[in-house]
């Protein structure tokens, strides 16, 4: 290997580290300040960088916001993708997926809602901020070819993470898991 390759790579390397460092600064802004309070100049203090670099990285707030919400909505497409995959109970896991939005996974629920609602203002934002929508939709397939029974369960799965997120409190994942359930017979009936 030569040493031009090296530098390529370490360039390279550096960049990605420098991208995912200005991310992890916008998303504790839009946890802490939420979404109105990302600016160039705000995730570079967080950042501790200079705000050319910023705009170096994501040429527009558009650019930073839609890199910010595909990292949070890729998280939960993985996760999402690997209930469908495993052949266990989808909406079992749907349910604890949702649950985690009162504890370990409340920052990231907060922060994609929070995004998700500026995508009705800012187009950009829209095909990232439906991925949401689209897998729970993917999942409730696995259960239905019902469509009615199928927008049931993507509304209510946005409806549950809402609340979860207002009340601030422990969420039940049984208690999710039966409300799912029931939406999902009743409405293929």
């Amino acid at each position: 290997m030569t040493a031009e390759h090296d530098t390529g790579d370490g360039r390279r390397l550096r960049g990605q580290r420098r991208r995912a460092q200005i991310i992890e600064a916008t998303l504790a802004i839009v946890r802490r300040d939420g979404a109105t309070g990302v600016t160039h100049r705000t995730v570079a203090k967080e950042a501790g960088i200079t705000t050319s670099l910023t705009l170096y990285y994501f040429a527009t707030l558009d650019d930073l916001l839609v890199s910010a919400l595909t990292t949070v909505t890729d998280e939960y497409t993985r996760r999402i993708r690997q209930l469908i995959e495993s052949g266990d109970e989808p909406i079992d896991g749907l349910a604890h997926l949702i649950a985690e939005s009162a504890g370990p996974g409340r920052e990231r629920a907060l922060a994609e809602r929070e995004l998700s609602t500026l995508a009705a203002r800012r187009p950009a934002l829209r095909p990232v901020a439906r991925r949401w929508r689209e897998n729970v939709a993917e999942l409730a397939r696995t259960q239905t070819d019902d469509p009615d029974a199928i927008e049931t369960i993507v509304a209510l799965s946005d409806g549950l993470c809402t609340a979860i997120l207002l009340n601030e409190e422990e969420a039940n994942p049984d208690r999710i898991r039966t409300v799912l359930s029931k939406a999902l017979r009743r409405t293929s009936q």
